[in-house]
C-alpha cells in the first residue's frame, strides 16, 4: 500500500500562521534559516512579527526570552543541532531558570540533514533538553500531531522544545487527535511486548508490529511523543502487562526516550527493555534513509529486536 507522505515542517509553519492570525502576541524568531524553517510565508504575512537575528543562536534564544518578558509569545525556530547545542546555556538560564514562555522549534532533528554529516545531525537534543527544569520536550509523530502540538503550545504557559523533523512520514494519528502533554497515545493494542517510539519512528514501530503479528506476536505500540513530562502510568502498565519493552528513537541510546523509560522501569517495576537508537557514536554521512538502515532503525530491525527480547525472556523464565 502506498501512503501519502508529509513534511511536518509544513504542518508546523501553516499552523503557526493560523495561530498568529488569531493571536497578535505571536512572533517568529529565526537564525537566518528562513527557508529550512518554512517561514517565508509567515515573514510575508507578518513582517512586523518576524525577527531574523542572523547566525547567532545564543542571541536568538535571548531575544526570545526578552520578547516573552514583553508579553509576546515567541516561537524560536532553527536547526535543532544548533538550537540545542550552541545555545544550551541560554536555554537553561534564559528559559528554564526563568520559566520563560518561549517555544523552541528544533527543526530537521535527528539525522534528517543526512549528507551534511555529524555537525548537523541532532542526536543528542533529547538529552540536552530533558534535564533542564521547567522545559517540556515533545517529538510529534506526524503532520496531524504536529498541528495539534502547535495549537497546544500556544496555550501552554512555560518553555517547550518541539522537535520537528523534515523526513516525510505518513499520518498515523487520528484526524481528530488532541494533544495532551505527558500522555502516551496507544496506536495498537497488544499483550506480548510493547514498542514505544516517537517522531518519525512511530510509523516504523507500527510496521514492525505488523511483521511481529505474522509470527503470532501481539505487539502494543505507544506513541511517546511527550518525552518530558513522560507518561509514567503507560510505561508501568506496559512493564506489568507485557513481557518486555522496546524503545525506538532517532537519537542516541543515552539520555533520550529509552533512558527516560528505563529510569522509571528500573525504580518502580523492573522488566526487560531494549533501547534502540544511535549506539553512542557519531552517525556517518549519508541520506537519512541510509542512516536509519545503518543503525537498524527499520521495521525489520525493530521487529528483530523485539523477537530477541522475547526469546531472552523465555530463556530466563
Amino acid at each position: 500500500m502506498t501512503h501519502q507522505l508529509f513534511d511536518c515542517r509544513d504542518a508546523y509553519s501553516q499552523e503557526l500562521e493560523a495561530l498568529a492570525a488569531a493571536d497578535p502576541r505571536i512572533v517568529a524568531v529565526v537564525n537566518d534559516s528562513v527557508s529550512s524553517t518554512k517561514l517565508k510565508s509567515f515573514r510575508s504575512k507578518f513582517p512586523d512579527r518576524f525577527v531574523n537575528v542572523g547566525i547567532a543562536e545564543q542571541n536568538m534564544v535571548g531575544v526570545g526570552a526578552g520578547l516573552a518578558l514583553g508579553n509576546m509569545l515567541p516561537y524560536v525556530c532553527g536547526a535543532s543541532c544548533f538550537l540545542t547545542a550552541r545555545a544550551n546555556e541560554q536555554v537553561k538560564v534564559d528559559l528554564g531558570y526563568t520559566n520563560s514562555n518561549v517555544k523552541l522549534c528544533g527543526m530537521s532533528s535527528g539525522m534528517a540533514y543526512g549528507e551534511l554529516g555529524p555537525t548537523h545531525h541532532s542526536i543528542e537534543d533529547f538529552a540536552f533538553t530533558r534535564v533542564i527544569p521547567n522545559l517540556a520536550v515533545v517529538a510529534p509523530a506526524d503532520a496531524i500531531e504536529t498541528r495539534a502540538l502547535m495549537r497546544y503550545s500556544a496555550q501552554h504557559v512555560g518553555p517547550m522544545f518541539l522537535r520537528i523533523s523534515r523526513v516525510p512520514v505518513r499520518n498515523v494519528m487520528p484526524e481528530d487527535f488532541v494533544f495532551t502533554l505527558g500522555k502516551a497515545h496507544t496506536l495498537r493494542k497488544g499483550n506480548d511486548i510493547t514498542l514505544m517510539a516517537n517522531g518519525i519512528l512511530v510509523e516504523r514501530a507500527l510496521d514492525a508490529a505488523d511483521i511481529l503479528s505474522s509470527f503470532g506476536i501481539d505487539a502494543r505500540v505507544l506513541n511517546m511523543s511527550s518525552v518530558k513530562p513522560i507518561d509514567r502510568e503507560a510505561i508501568l502498565d506496559a512493564a506489568r502487562t507485557t513481557r518486555g519493552i522496546v524503545t525506538v528513537e532517532e537519537h542516541s541510546v543515552y539520555g533520550g526516550l529509552g533512558g527516560a523509560v528505563a529510569e522509571i522501569v528500573a525504580q518502580e517495576h523492573p522488566t526487560r527493555i531494549k533501547i534502540l537508537g544511535i549506539p553512542g557514536v557519531f552517525a556517518p554521512t549519508g541520506s537519512s534513509d541510509f542512516l536509519l538502515e545503518h543503525f537498524n532503525l527499520t521495521a525489520t530491525g525493530i521487529a528483530e529486536a523485539a523477537q530477541q527480547l522475547l526469546a531472552t525472556s523465555r530463556t530466563v523464565a
